[in-house]
């Protein structure tokens, strides 16, 4: 069990993983459920998350440090997220990842148990164009539980995952990262509005998505001004009465 702390990360961290919780609460893809976490930035070993609480009542004071085997380093009597090894495992993969979430936004979940694949519609939503994997639990799990609570499971979904951005989690929800926390934030929110336009564009008839090389572009350059979007939301979370 981890035991030492890693220093006090930048206040400027914390409060943005606060503010994250709020605005994917404010924009309708976590509820009473779903997390976000974000790597410490002064240990590429640890990452940070609220201990289990709902996303729109978190605070800095809930905000616990966790080691890649998804340890509480200063536990204490808090309760903490069960699937925290969704977390744990993914940064253990994947160097170049800041931040994850995982939540069960409403419309991205039937995308996880039809035939229908998640493909983008606009550039805002380009990232999806690089594959949106489905995680199969039962490939990993005789019993009948959806919940990544142990570091094998945590495991399977990282390498389902693969250099994505997006993994699709069938009768459960999904996870996004990012190699910022902003960007992760906005890969969530646009998962859910995709999945919202292409259900409707798909009523309409054909659909024309972006093809692979509008995709590429797309994931490497939207947003260009990633904080437009960021201090919108910021400013509707912190107005917002729920929140």
């Amino acid at each position: 069990m981890a035991s030492l702390r890693s220093g006090r990360p930048v206040p400027e961290l914390v409060e943005d993983l606060v503010v994250a919780n709020r605005i994917l609460y404010q924009q309708g893809v976590v509820d009473g459920f779903g997390h976000i976490s974000v790597r410490h930035d002064k240990d590429k070993s640890r990452f940070l998350m609220s201990r289990s609480l709902a996303p729109a009542l978190v605070t800095a004071d809930d905000i616990m440090e966790f080691d890649l085997d998804a340890n509480a380093i200063d536990k204490r009597d808090r309760k903490v997220y069960l699937e925290r090894f969704i977390h744990g495992e993914i940064y253990r993969a994947r160097p170049d990842v800041r931040c994850v979430v995982h939540s069960h936004s409403p419309t991205v979940v039937p995308f996880g148990v039809s035939a229908t694949p998640l493909r983008p519609l606009a550039q805002v939503s380009g990232f999806l164009g690089l594959g949106v994997p489905v995680f199969e639990i039962r490939k990993f799990n005789d019993g009948c539980d959806f919940l990544i609570s142990d570091a094998g499971l945590g495991k399977a979904l990282a390498q389902v995952l693969g250099d994505k951005a997006v993994v699709l989690m069938r009768g459960h929800g999904s996870t996004a990262v990012g190699n910022t926390l902003r960007q992760a934030v906005w890969r969530a929110i646009y998962t859910e509005v995709n999945a919202r336009q292409q259900v409707v564009a798909m009523l309409l008839g054909p659909v024309i998505y972006l093809n692979p090389e509008e995709s590429r572009y797309a994931a490497d350059n939207v947003p260009q001004d990633p904080d437009r979007a960021w201090n919108l939301w910021k400013h509707k979370a912190l107005s917002d009465p729920k929140c």
